[in-house]
């Protein structure tokens, strides 16, 4: 690896796979999904152009999606079929396997948060419920009321969804199905990190846990291979072992970050029913966004500062912030 490669660093984001159908999109909202978008990027890549970890710049750049109501998580998140919260987050650092995750929490305003605290004051990897919550308190974590967490968008959704249930109509809105965030990053000093939260899926049982909190599955980081957060129907990728599985391909049968990770998205994933796909980093700074549905909302920055996004099957558009582009 080159000095000039090994001093560069490298962040991507994922707001959701399972996008608003291309015809039901606006220009305005479609416009809102890129800065939210950027935002993310730009929150991320501060951290790291000032020679911050990679832990530090995913976990900025969640909290920022998190803060947005476009996206399921945090702000945004979606509704249980009893019509409540319940956002599940994970963290893992690549330099040592370090890990922390929450399931089922309604309280804490960044989930991510939640999830760091986890790795880093506790002895566990995975806290849930009502004790996390305990935790979370103890910790100082920033809490908000059920009314900041509300959006009318997704208290819609719910009851589309519960109607059409009991109508016996099949949802094929992805959308509604399965909307994460995340971010994986390598920093300046080679090392990797990565972050996941979401509200779930639509209309979900209570107590439903996807693959986002589930270390190897929607999340993970390995300084060796890379780093993946994962977005899509979390049973699959939790039965799949979905970003483990490409970090084995990585390590054990010698493939590239980009067909590791085309090849659990692709040929395995997919003909199980496991719609979505995968943001993930490599050792060298190689960058892999595979998706096996309709779009799935996604950027990338690096050293050079331009922020790179995209939502459906296009390449990524650049945005060089006038600060930057001096």
């Amino acid at each position: 690896m080159s000095s000039s490669s090994h001093n560069d660093f490298v962040l991507a984001v994922h707001g959701g796979a399972g996008t608003i159908l291309r015809n039901k999109m606006t220009p305005e909202r479609e416009a809102a999904y890129h800065r939210g978008l950027r935002a993310a990027l730009e929150a991320g890549r501060s951290v790291l152009a000032d020679g911050g970890t990679a832990l530090d710049a995913v976990t900025a750049a969640v909290m920022a999606l998190e803060n947005e109501p476009l996206f399921n998580a945090g702000r945004g998140a979606v509704y249980t079929s009893a019509g409540k919260q319940e956002m599940d987050a994970a963290v893992m650092d690549g330099r040592d396997r370090a890990a922390g995750a929450v399931a089922g929490l309604c309280g804490p305003r960044n989930p991510i948060l939640a999830a760091r605290a986890v790795m880093e004051k506790s002895d566990h990897v995975f806290l849930i419920g009502e004790s996390a919550l305990e935790f979370c308190r103890a910790q100082g974590l920033a809490f908000e009321d059920p009314s900041y967490f509300f959006t009318e968008q997704r208290w819609n959704a719910l009851q589309e969804t519960l109607a059409m249930r009991k109508a016996g109509a099949d949802d094929q809105d992805e959308s509604r199905k399965h909307g994460t965030v995340g971010a994986v990053a390598r920093d300046r000093h080679g090392s990797l990190a990565a972050a996941t939260s979401t509200g779930g899926m639509t209309a979900k049982s209570p107590g439903r846990v996807g693959d986002s909190p589930v270390i190897g599955a929607g999340t993970w980081a390995d300084n060796e291979t890379c780093a993946v957060s994962g977005t899509g129907h979390g049973e699959i990728f939790i039965r799949y072992a979905a970003g483990h599985e490409i970090a084995s391909l990585m390590r054990y049968a010698g493939r590239s970050l980009d067909e590791a990770a085309r090849a659990v998205v692709m040929d395995m994933l997919a003909p199980a029913g496991g719609s979505g796909g995968v943001i993930a980093v490599g050792h060298d700074g190689s960058v892999a966004l595979p998706f096996n549905c309709s779009g799935m909302y996604r950027g990338v920055v690096r050293g050079d500062g331009v922020l790179r996004t995209a939502i459906y099957d296009e390449p990524l558009i650049e945005y060089r912030a006038k600060a930057q582009s001096a």
